[in-house]
């Protein structure tokens, strides 16, 4: 009986403990909410409103049907028609736009009709759900036209003109990837992040609780210097695990890097740096390790959903893409799909490294600023 006593006294204590420490029972009860809520609209949504450009060199009925069929289905979202094919192709080059569905300039005079569907392919979830909806689309169309048209000419084989007419041509620019060569730089971000910031709260966060920062702040050290070399042993350490993480992918499942090796680990570094930083933001005033964890995984784990790490972010309610482009996961996903399945150059990442070191000087400062030396 009084072994039964000390267990619910032990019950007791450690449910009082929870109460009174507010960050931990937040926690608790919100963390469960958010990643359900967030796994449920970032990995069980739909490709909806696709960004895409139709290049319209020819007017007529066919034209305005496509048109018509492309606006009413809820997996495009047209956002220009133009005239110029190379202009629209190069709106896909640079990310604006996923797709370009281009009609031929003898699209209302040729009984055979071409199309051409220019797509970004190194979004696989996107294309895997682009391509046969705007196949289907066109089969629709076309053996709609080809009944009118055999209706029209009574002397026309109606096999042979319903065969003929609407080709469509799939054009996949960076060629039939996989999924795992998706899945490899988002996983490559999202390792670094959450070691990065798992090393941190150990590194600033632990030795707090354990006493080493007391002990190291006995001797003539300042805050600057013992910064400084946990932040290049953190860097360090990252930049050989995302080596490791990339040279077993290319072993185990044949993945292959299309862009520059030195520009990939020119990504690495500044990502490494931003990440860091935000680990030293969060452990600079975290009084034990529990508190830093409590405090960081309901922050760090809802971008695995909403940074369009396992799929993309299209596939999320629009307020939760609004929500992505504050986070810094967001734009190492970005430079390094880039990089890695487009063979992007510097110039085409430029703007996401700028935002990437945006983060990580904020995050730094912010760190500084609320380190506790009173440890």
């Amino acid at each position: 009986m009084a072994e039964i006593n000390k267990i619910k006294w032990m019950i007791k204590k450690d449910l009082l403990t929870l109460w009174r420490h507010k960050v931990q029972f937040a926690s608790l009860i919100l963390f469960p909410i958010l990643m359900i809520a967030l796994c449920g609209w970032g990995m069980g949504g739909t490709v909806e409103n696709t960004p895409v450009v139709v290049v319209k060199q020819s007017s007529g009925d066919v034209t305005d049907q496509v048109i018509n069929a492309l606006k009413a289905d809820d997996t495009f979202d047209i956002k220009d028609i133009m005239t110029n094919s190379d202009d629209a192709k190069e709106k896909v080059d640079n990310g604006e736009v996923k797709a370009a569905i281009i009609l031929s300039s003898d699209f209302e005079s040729s009984n055979s009709k071409n199309a051409v569907l220019y797509i970004d392919s190194s979004d696989q979830l996107t294309t895997q759900t682009l391509v046969p909806k705007t196949e289907q689309i066109f089969a629709s169309l076309s053996e709609k036209v080809g009944t009118q048209q055999v209706n029209a000419n009574t002397t026309t084989n109606p096999i042979t003109q319903t065969a003929q007419t609407i080709k469509l041509q799939v054009n996949k620019i960076y060629g039939d990837l996989d999924y795992i060569d998706f899945l490899l730089p988002g996983v490559l971000a999202m390792t670094m992040f959450m070691s990065s910031m798992m090393t941190m709260g150990n590194s600033i966060a632990g030795e707090r609780e354990r006493g080493e920062l007391s002990r190291l702040f006995m001797t003539p050290t300042n805050v600057s210097s013992v910064l400084t070399g946990k932040i290049i042993s953190q860097v360090v350490r990252e930049l050989i695990r995302a080596l490791v993480l990339i040279i077993a992918a290319m072993l185990l499942f044949n993945v292959m890097i299309k862009g520059n090796l030195l520009l990939l680990v020119l990504v690495i570094l500044i990502a490494v740096l931003c990440f860091v930083g935000f680990g030293m933001m969060f452990s600079a005033t975290a009084k034990t390790q529990e508190d830093y964890i409590q405090i960081v995984m309901p922050v760090a784990m809802p971008m695995m959903f909403i940074c369009g790490v396992f799929f993309p972010t299209e596939t999320m309610p629009w307020i939760l893409q609004k929500i992505a482009l504050f986070l810094p996961l967001t734009y190492a996903n970005d430079a390094f799909r880039a990089v890695m399945l487009k063979g992007a150059g510097l110039g085409s990442i430029a703007f996401d490294l700028i935002v990437l070191l945006a983060f990580a000087l904020l995050f730094f400062i912010v760190g500084i600023v609320r380190f506790n030396r009173d440890v």
